[in-house]
């Protein structure tokens, strides 16, 4: 989701756009273009087009509305939510911790079915109303507009509902085995099993539809299917590491002996007495016997090589004021969330003002590495 553009912010959460999201946004104009013709072709182009557009826009609102949902009850359960990126296969919400009990885990998941079959009931309403249904075929736009989003999203809502984790039917079946089990790990396992069957199972219908005369339609299902087996492997795999790294605190793996260069030092002289002397990778900045701020090579190579030695080291270093810090006693998996997350290499150590090391994401996953090897 990194290749992607903010559009806009609702509620402090940030909505981006995937490229692959234009891709889709073409096809399902394009489609709902061909609906609205062979539906009404008296309408005239011009109505017909308008018509696609407007429901194309109200489409993605509604998958909008839906990742809110889930959004602002993980807000209100602590955990906070980054933003929301509309992309090929629909809408993610970007959160940035799994939820720490099944009663969370189950609520997060179910609001958003939830929200898309209200949308469509709110929408299927005002269509009966204007004498609209599937038995009454609508003779005036809006109405089409409106009963189109209205069992699109009801759609919406029951195929999210399908138990292949990670899709919000797989996580309320995590989160119910979870409170039967007592443990997240069990269900998640057991969520990751049936999350790959249905995977498989879109896999194959897709490719039996398509070599039975289904179209492009087909592969789309199949190609939904691989991505919820590679989401599910994935999160089998987070949920094994996190096993592995469960009671491992930052002050236990940290690096202590934190290296450190002045911040009146040149970045040529920098790059060749400590990057290609020693082989490390972070150095502790400092100016007037405090530390100032962090610096390592991706902030040096952002400088062409001929202005490095007329470029101090302070004048490139992230400052301290503006770098992510964990505390010691933090699980270490926490850790890695947020490197992740921020897409950070090293985490400052800090507790009570004070910085007492550094944690490298190259050294947990080497740790990692580790403990995969001698548990097999």
């Amino acid at each position: 989701m990194t290749n992607s553009i903010r559009v806009g912010r609702v509620l402090g959460i940030d909505i981006r756009l995937h490229y692959s999201w234009l891709l889709i946004a073409f096809l399902i104009v394009f489609s709902l273009r061909a609906h609205f013709q062979e539906m009404n072709p008296d309408w005239g182009g011009g109505v017909i087009w308008a018509s696609a557009l407007v429901t194309g826009v109200l489409f993605f609102a509604a998958v909008v509305a839906h990742e809110l949902a889930h959004s602002v009850v993980a807000k209100s359960r602590g955990i906070g939510v980054r933003s929301i990126t509309l992309f090929a296969l629909g809408g993610v919400a970007q959160i940035e911790k799994d939820a720490s009990d099944a009663k969370t885990e189950f609520l997060i998941a179910i609001v958003g079915p939830f929200t898309s079959f209200i949308i469509g009931a709110v929408f299927l309403t005002l269509a009966r109303l204007m004498g609209s249904s599937l038995a009454a075929p609508p003779t005036t736009p809006l109405p089409a507009i409106l009963l189109w989003l209205g069992y699109i999203n009801v759609a919406l809502a029951v195929f999210n509902l399908i138990p292949g984790f990670p899709m919000d039917g797989g996580r309320v079946l995590r989160a119910i085995l979870w409170w039967f089990t007592g443990s997240d790990r069990r269900a998640t396992h057991a969520a990751v099993k049936v999350g790959k069957f249905f995977a498989v199972a879109f896999i194959l219908f897709g490719v039996v539809r398509f070599f039975s005369g289904g179209g492009l339609g087909a592969l789309w299902i199949s190609f939904i299917g691989w991505f919820l087996l590679d989401a599910a492997g994935a999160t089998g795999r987070q949920s094994d590491m996190t096993e592995l790294l469960r009671g491992l605190r930052v002050a236990d793996v940290m690096l202590r002996d934190v290296p450190s260069v002045e911040g009146r030092l040149n970045l040529q002289t920098f790059t060749e007495d400590f990057l290609f002397q020693t082989g490390k990778r972070c150095f502790a900045v400092v100016e007037n016997g405090a530390l100032a701020g962090l610096i390592t090579p991706n902030e040096v190579k952002h400088v062409r090589q001929a202005q490095r030695p007329f470029t101090l080291v302070s004048d490139v270093m992230r400052t301290f004021d503006h770098l992510r810090t964990i505390a010691p006693d933090a699980p270490v998996i926490e850790a890695l969330e947020v490197m992740a997350r921020d897409d950070l290499n090293q985490l400052p150590v800090v507790s009570g003002g004070n910085v007492e090391g550094f944690i490298s994401r190259a050294d947990l996953l080497g740790l990692l590495q580790n403990r995969i090897e001698l548990s097999a």
